[in-house]
C-alpha cells in the first residue's frame, strides 16, 4: 500500500429528488447557490478549506448506477455553525416556520453546544449548533 498519497474528502455528495426544493433549502442555510442550478442534474458550491458540496438528482445517479436505491433513515448529517446560541433558535425557527421538518428542538447540550436538527427536503438530518458561552 502506498502511503505517500494520503485520501482526503473533497466532496459531500447529496442525491436528491427535487433539485430546486434541496437548494432552497440549503440556500436558507446560506449557501451560494445560482437559481439557474435549480433546473440542473448536478450543482455544487465550494466551502471554506476546500471542501465541496453537491447534489444530484435521482435520475442523475441512476444514469450511471442503475440499482441506486436510497437509504432509509438519514445515515449522515451536515452540521452549520449558526455563531451564537440565539442563531441556533433562530434559524431553526424560520426553517420550521418556513414548512421544513423539526426532529429536534434546540436545547442545551451537554456537550456545551446549543443543538437543534432540522431535515432537508429529502430526509436528511441537518444539524444547527453554537457553543454556549
Amino acid at each position: 500500500m502506498d502511503t505517500a498519497i494520503t485520501p482526503r474528502i473533497g466532496l459531500i455528495g447529496l442525491t436528491v429528488a427535487d433539485m430546486a426544493a434541496s437548494l432552497a433549502f440549503y440556500r436558507r442555510l446560506g449557501l451560494d447557490l445560482p437559481a439557474s442550478a435549480d433546473r440542473e442534474p448536478h450543482a455544487e458550491v465550494g466551502l471554506p478549506g476546500g471542501l465541496r458540496l453537491a447534489w444530484d438528482t435521482v435520475e442523475t445517479v441512476r444514469s450511471f448506477d442503475p440499482g441506486w436505491a436510497p437509504a432509509t433513515g438519514s445515515r449522515v448529517a451536515l452540521a452549520f455553525d449558526c455563531g451564537t446560541p440565539e442563531g441556533v433558535d433562530a434559524r431553526y425557527a424560520e426553517l420550521t416556520a418556513a414548512g421544513y421538518e423539526g426532529h429536534l428542538k434546540p436545547f442545551d447540550a451537554f456537550w456545551g453546544q446549543r443543538y437543534a436538527v432540522v431535515h432537508d427536503p429529502d430526509g436528511n438530518a441537518v444539524d444547527l449548533y453554537a457553543a454556549v458561552s
